[in-house]
């Protein structure tokens, strides 16, 4: 047994010392925020942070999620492979359930000397028999398996009164720390201050739940917005042409039944609302920072920041995720390695999937077996402009499908174009198609797959999508 022992502690020894000099990984999620309101430099959104963060680091502008919605999304990121690899496409499965030894992002780390935890919403809050993923962690995981709706305010005495009215809105007069988000930022500062006082390094995952749903920033956040100035979608209708199969019915603002009207002033309200939760994440990130800073820390951490997908405000009639557009698909993210970088912003084309290989690569690790993201180090340092043609974003219909998923829809995004294909699940038909000319048509508002123009388009991305999405899609 003492021989045994003594095996065990010369292995964690060596272990701890392949680690020795490497930089540790401070890894920031946010929850739903969209990249055209969370990228540095937007003229209206205050996110101070965010922008000192990406002034140094690489912004990454263009950026895709795996799926938008957060359990296939974060599983996705954080083993490395896409949904159809993982066969994960809803709230409910854990990605264990497809293959059990799989090796996370967090888990390579931790097998390689590091200490890593997690504080917050990192993988899937909910639902799943297996809470997060306690095989990822060298310490149980805290604030991070909960429900959004359960994120309400607590104070000492009296609560102040909810000076929203749209539904799934609140605006209390409360410090940060009466919801979640304050109080996972509270325990991170501590987590660092613990870290920082040994010599091993750590990857600390710290899982912000905003902007997403109900939008109950504190009211300081909801101060920082003169709510007439919050812009309206550029393209509130359904898109001239889009097939039905790419709508959905909003069922995270309204539930199961049928969506409903919102008034004008209520759908203000709630993109109001949203802003205000972007900033109250914001100031979240900072303290942070601020602490990495007070610490002597910053100069040996690689800081990584990055949201799961997108959301829509009224966009396309849609509120929320579970679409295939492009304000579902693209995310904010930002790198920033210790000592600096070649490239502060890159419009090339990259997933949420390249994270996995790119930290990796970045911290001296080996990049595992069954990757299916590359890694992003040559567009950092400068070397390459370009390290992929397109990404691939994919969702089921019915969104919440249940036992009955009816079709799925493929997406890819180019440099210039978005393609849609959606197929039967039962029999690999064509059930409807889209195309979008990025070039003249950002918001998506008119379905040119039809154009006998875009034909030579058209094909070129349709064996693209073959090829990214293999046995997923049927070429037709």
């Amino acid at each position: 047994m003492k021989r045994f022992i003594g095996m065990v502690l010369l292995a964690l020894v060596a272990t701890m010392g392949s680690a020795a000099g490497r930089p540790n990984v401070l890894f920031i999620a946010a929850d739903d925020l969209r990249c055209d309101l969370g990228c540095y430099g937007h003229p209206l959104v205050k996110t101070p942070n965010l922008d000192r963060l990406a002034r140094r680091g690489t912004q990454f502008n263009r950026a895709y999620c795996a799926q938008a919605l957060c359990n296939p999304s974060r599983s996705s990121l954080m083993t490395g492979r896409r949904p159809d690899t993982l066969m994960q496409y809803d709230l409910a499965k854990h990605f264990r359930d497809a293959i059990p030894d799989v090796v996370t992002l967090p888990q390579h780390f931790k097998n390689n000397g590091y200490f890593s935890q997690n504080i917050g919403k990192i993988f899937h809050n909910w639902r799943t028999e297996i809470h997060g993923d306690p095989d990822s962690w060298s310490v149980p995981a805290v604030m991070h398996y909960d429900s959004h709706r359960n994120d309400e305010a607590k104070v000492d005495g009296d609560l102040p009164p909810n000076l929203a009215k749209a539904i799934r809105c609140e605006c209390r007069d409360v410090p940060d720390d009466a919801y979640f988000d304050g109080r996972i930022a509270t325990l991170a500062v501590d987590a660092l201050r613990e870290r920082a006082a040994t010599d091993q390094p750590f990857f600390l995952a710290v899982g912000f739940w905003k902007p997403h749903l109900p939008f109950n920033a504190p009211k300081k956040y909801w101060d920082l917005y003169n709510r007439s100035d919050v812009a309206a979608p550029e393209c509130p209708g359904w898109p001239t042409d889009t097939p039905r199969i790419a709508w959905h019915n909003s069922q995270e603002l309204f539930g199961k039944s049928k969506s409903a009207e919102l008034s004008p002033a209520d759908a203000q309200e709630l993109r109001h609302g949203y802003l205000a939760g972007i900033s109250y994440m914001d100031a979240q990130v900072g303290r942070l920072l601020d602490e990495l800073d007070r610490l002597d820390l910053t100069d040996n951490t690689l800081v990584v920041f990055w949201s799961d997908h997108g959301f829509q405000l009224g966009d396309h009639t849609l509120w929320c995720k579970t679409s295939n557009f492009e304000l579902d698909a693209r995310v904010p993210m930002i790198i920033a390695p210790p000592g600096g970088v070649a490239v502060g912003q890159t419009e090339a084309i990259v997933e949420l999937l390249d994270l996995y290989p790119t930290i990796a690569n970045l911290c001296g690790l080996d990049i595992p077996g069954g990757q299916e993201g590359v890694s992003l180090k040559p567009l950092i340092d400068g070397t390459k402009s370009s390290v992929k043609p397109a990404a691939l974003t994919q969702h089921p219909r019915p969104s919440y499908y249940g036992n009955s998923m009816k079709a799925m829809g493929h997406s890819i995004r180019t440099e210039r174009f978005r393609y849609t294909k959606w197929q039967s699940v039962e029999d690999g038909s064509l059930v409807g198609s889209e195309l979008y000319d990025h070039d003249i048509d950002p918001a998506e508002s008119v379905n040119r797959v039809n154009d006998p123009r875009y034909a030579d388009d058209l094909y070129r991305l349709k064996m693209l999508m073959v090829e990214l999405a293999g046995k997923g899609v049927v070429n037709q």
